[in-house]
This record gives structure tokens, C-alpha cells and sequence, in this order.
């Protein structure tokens, strides 16, 4: 039997079900009052793959990593991580949302906004602790914005602001990130930095899934290429892949077309 203990917003967490994909998506409908904006999605990552996500602006990718991450709801369909629902495995999956989502004018500092990534550890009741905080310098450090750490959000630039996020995700711990164009338009700095994280990333065994309009180093810098296109079931549910060496284990059934 599993072992289950309470957590942030009073959700469980569950055990991975050894042998089971880091992310497994069966016929998934997910939309917007009465538009599907996914219609029949059907997808397999195996753990510790580096994976690029890619479509036209519109296709559903943000729509995909917002649900996976359990912020909308499933109309249709299943999407199972490490074997489980979502919601079960919720402290497995960091999401990096995109960085105009953010109100970069809040009053928060860098290290405040980071340390958020490890609320989903504490429950109701427990306060952060060293470990968090030190959990925190690491990451700034290994993302070379240990001198930000008590600057505001609002004076950073772009790839500041990118770094910002990525730690937030990464100090969270999480096995299954869900990275919403962490590259774009970003200083070739910051490119680097990134790029060599995430790299590290995939070599501790986490799997790693990029929404990435990059289209020059998918064969180099990814296991998986996965395009969505408009989100709807045209390519055999929804989704068409590129020919790379692992992708035909990797996608239920075998290469799409």
C-alpha cells in the first residue's frame, strides 16, 4: 500500500507506481466555456525524458501543462502521473508558467517569490524552515541570481525575471517539470545558464517538458519532440511527433502520423 500524507490545500500525496511513465495522457478534452481547446490528446513521457513541446500559439500547449498541474479541470479523458490521478502526485510537478503571466509590480522580494515553490510541502500548519531556506540559496546560486535575492521583482530584467521562475520551480523538488517557454527572449546569458540546469536536470533522472517555439535545437537538446496541433484529434488524438530515436517507445501505439 501507498503511503499517503496530508499536504498543501489539504491534498494528498501518493507514491509513484513503480514502472509507470512520468506522464501518461489518454483521450484528454479540456477547454474554455464551450470550446475544446484539447479534443482527444493522447501522449506518454517516460521518466527522465528531456522533452520539447511545440505548436503554433493557440495549439493548447499552456492549456496541457495548466491541467497536468491540476489548475483546470478535465472534461473528458485521463492524465495520470507516475500511475496516479492528478492531485495525487500534485508535489511531483513544478509548473513554470509563461513570464507575462506574472504581475513582475508585486512587492516581493526575489528569495519571498522563490521560497513560494516549497509551500506545497508544509500543510497548514508548518512554517518554512532552514532547509527551506538553504534549499533556496542553492538554486539562486546554481542559476547565478544569488546577488538578487533581496532585490523586487519589478527591477529585474527579462532573463532575470526567467530565472526568477525556473527557481521557483526547481526548488520545489519536484520529479515532472513544466517549463511554458522558459527560453523566450532571453539574453544568451541567461540561454546558457538555463540551458545547462536543465541539462542537469535530466542527468539527476527528472523529466523535463519545454513549451518551446525554438524550432533549431530540437535533435540536439531533446529526447521527444511532441507537437500539438490547435489542440484537436486531426493526427490520431490529437497529437503528431517528430521522428527521433525514442519516440516510437515513447507514444502510445507507436509513431504517429
Amino acid at each position: 500500500m501507498p503511503s499517503f500524507s496530508f499536504s498543501y490545500a489539504g491534498r494528498h500525496e501518493a507514491t509513484p507506481i513503480a514502472g509507470e511513465p512520468s506522464l501518461s495522457v489518454r483521450e484528454l478534452y479540456v477547454g474554455y466555456d464551450q470550446r475544446d481547446v484539447l479534443a482527444g490528446v493522447t501522449l506518454r513521457v517516460p521518466v527522465g525524458a528531456r522533452v520539447a513541446l511545440i505548436g503554433a500559439n493557440g495549439a493548447g500547449k499552456s492549456t496541457l501543462f495548466r491541467t497536468v498541474a491540476g489548475l483546470l479541470p478535465i472534461r473528458r479523458g485521463e492524465v495520470r502521473i507516475y500511475g496516479r490521478p492528478v492531485g495525487a502526485c500534485h508535489h511531483r510537478v513544478a509548473y513554470l508558467p509563461q513570464r507575462s503571466e506574472i504581475d513582475w509590480r508585486f512587492p516581493i522580494t526575489v528569495r519571498r517569490l522563490v521560497v513560494s515553490g516549497r509551500y506545497v510541502h508544509l500543510g497548514w500548519f508548518r512554517r518554512l524552515s532552514a532547509n527551506d531556506w538553504r534549499s533556496v540559496d542553492a538554486v539562486l546560486a546554481r542559476l547565478k541570481i544569488a546577488d538578487l535575492a533581496e532585490r523586487q521583482i519589478g527591477q529585474l530584467s527579462g532573463g532575470q525575471q526567467q530565472r526568477v521562475l525556473l527557481a521557483r520551480a526547481l526548488v520545489q523538488g519536484a520529479d515532472l517539470l513544466l517549463l511554458d517557454e522558459p527560453l523566450n527572449a532571453v539574453d544568451v546569458e541567461t540561454r546558457g545558464v538555463v540551458g545547462a540546469v536543465l541539462a542537469a536536470e535530466k542527468r539527476a533522472g527528472r523529466t523535463v517538458i519545454v513549451a518551446t517555439h525554438d524550432l533549431d535545437r530540437l535533435e540536439s537538446d531533446y529526447d521527444l519532440v511532441i507537437r500539438l496541433e490547435d489542440g484537436l484529434a486531426q493526427h490520431s488524438g490529437g497529437v503528431t511527433t517528430h521522428d527521433l530515436a525514442p519516440l516510437a517507445a515513447a507514444l502510445e501505439g507507436g509513431p504517429l502520423a
